[in-house]
């Protein structure tokens, strides 16, 4: 994929008269995946303005590095960023990724860029798109396998492990993320982590899960009952899913992204449930499982400084620490735009009682949405 390195490489030196840099340090992993297909703990790469670029890591992924990056410079040396850093010129550095100490021992003078980077990873190219379209694939057949095996008496533990596994045999190279079962009144944390609770008949549950593959990332919600449902959980589903339908059909090419969001949550404030869906609508997906654009219902005039939240983050709390699913800033995207994928999922929960979250991962289109995840929406009832 050197050709497509080395044209995400131009794309990203195209921007840098406008930040009124000669040079770009980049220092996030992901960041230096995309750029160079190298994935490294310690690895940095310096894109010029004329596009060329070099490449350091250290020992352990030297190998590696010179046969993924043959199209350019590669330096072994341990102290990536300062072995980067040219003598003349004004280079920028991740603002967001490089920590205070690794600012001041290359001098505290680069010039500090946010976000440059993650506004050239959002639009993706045929390669990502056919990976992300596998990733979902696989997460689609897992959950369709794994749905007869669900019953009474199964904990949400034994549920999560068996999608989990599935996910793997069916060719996933790991999770995309910590996967959630939430069953009976659990279902009203949208976050809950599988707990040895069993399935009980009058149960919601909802399931928010995903395949990795080959760095690229799915994310599916689906919620079912166990047994007949009672009226109240047929109405609360109903609703999300027209919420959810809402959702995915404004998610066009062009659409502001807190009309997209306000295209599913307005259904559900209208029905009297406003309070109980608290967290943005969707997210951006692809080398992570949360990154730019995100759907919320800020405006952009809102959102500049701010981390966005992710769904399952209340809107105004201090983000927690997620590991691959912290988000990243939204970096001033305010529209979507063709060939971006992202997650549509609102979801109520209602305290002590259970709740109902429904997501699909789509590639915006300038014709209309894209869906990757197809399982069907239909209340299952098992």
């Amino acid at each position: 994929m050197t050709a497509t390195h080395a044209r995400r490489r131009a794309n990203l030196a195209a921007l840098l008269p406008a930040h009124e840099a000669d040079a770009i340090l980049v220092t996030g992993g992901v960041n230096v995946r995309y750029l160079t297909g190298l994935a490294s703990s310690n690895a940095a790469v310096l894109v010029r303005a004329d596009a060329t670029a070099t490449l350091a890591t250290d020992s352990r992924y030297i190998g590696a590095a010179r046969r993924a990056c043959a199209d350019i410079e590669v330096v072994e040396e341990s102290d990536v960023a300062g072995a980067l850093l040219p003598g003349s010129g004004r280079t920028g550095i991740e603002a967001d990724h490089m920590s205070v100490a690794g600012y001041f021992r290359l001098g505290g003078e680069a010039l500090r860029l946010s976000g440059v980077v993650e506004s050239v990873r959002t639009v993706k190219d045929d390669a990502e798109l056919d990976l992300i379209r596998t990733a979902c694939e696989i997460t689609d057949r897992a959950f369709a396998e794994v749905l007869p095996e669900l019953r009474p008496g199964l904990t949400e533990k034994e549920v999560a492990r068996a999608l989990e596994r599935r996910m793997i045999e069916l060719g996933a190279d790991g999770l995309a993320f910590d996967s959630i079962v939430a069953s009976g009144p659990n279902g009203a944390i949208p976050h809950h982590s599988p707990a040895d609770r069993p399935l009980e008949r009058g149960d919601l549950v909802t399931m928010d899960f995903g395949a990795l593959y080959r760095g690229y990332h799915a994310d599916m919600t689906r919620t079912v009952a166990i047994g007949e449902p009672a009226g109240w959980q047929r109405e609360l589903y109903d609703l999300v899913q027209a919420s959810q339908r809402a959702g995915v059909l404004a998610a066009r090419a062009g659409a502001a992204l807190h009309e997209v969001d306000a295209a599913a949550r307005d259904l559900i404030g209208e029905a009297g449930y406003g309070e109980f869906f608290k967290h943005g609508l969707g997210h951006g997906v692809g080398l992570q499982i949360h990154e730019a654009p995100f759907l919320s219902p800020r405006k952009p005039e809102d959102r500049r400084g701010r981390p966005e939240d992710h769904p399952g983050e209340p809107a105004d709390s201090p983000q927690q620490e997620r590991s691959s699913r912290e988000p990243e800033r939204d970096h001033g995207h305010a529209r979507l735009e063709d060939r971006v994928p992202v997650t549509v999922e609102p979801g109520v929960y209602l305290p002590g009682r259970g709740g109902v979250r429904i997501e699909d991962t789509l590639v915006v289109r300038d014709g209309g949405p894209e869906l990757l995840t197809r399982t069907t929406k239909e209340l299952l009832v098992l």
